[in-house]
């Protein structure tokens, strides 16, 4: 998970940088902070699932199908992006990239929150989960005002 982050961030400095120039870019932020993220944690999830599940404090002693389909949603994210940038959808739909994956992880933030049993995440978890967020939310949101 540390290295989706690092990757990540990379992705999402490059895009402050790349946001002001003229004209406006997302693409290798796309690439790096939605793209790779996506599919990095579609294999933590949905490939490497059991040992995802020792790691959060959920195994179950067998396959858990939720948690698949978890890894299914970081990879329809992450191939959005790439689809938006390959077939040139403009910054409108490469920001809207950064918008769903920031979504999703304030919505995961907010169900630890107040769910009673959150045992999978500590509270370092809790707050890099919902940083990150955050900061998905304001990339897209910086993108889209760019785009017009």
């Amino acid at each position: 998970m540390l290295w989706t982050f690092i990757i990540g961030g990379v992705g999402y400095f490059i895009g402050i940088y790349t946001l002001m120039q003229d004209p406006p870019s997302l693409t290798w932020a796309a690439l790096l902070a939605v793209s790779a993220t996506g599919v990095l944690s579609f294999f933590r999830h949905a490939v490497f699932n059991r040992s995802d599940a020792v790691h959060g404090g959920w195994d179950y002693g067998q396959r858990n199908n939720f948690q698949i389909e978890v890894g299914l949603a970081n990879l329809a994210w992450g191939v959005f992006a790439i689809l938006a940038i390959v077939f040139d959808w403009g910054l409108a739909a490469v920001a809207a990239s950064f918008l769903i994956s920031g979504l999703y992880f304030l919505f995961v933030a907010i169900f630890v929150m107040v769910t009673p049993d959150t045992r999978q995440r500590g509270l370092g978890g809790l707050i890099g989960i919902t940083v990150w967020g955050l900061m998905m939310v304001a990339m897209g949101v910086s993108g889209m005002l760019a785009a017009g």
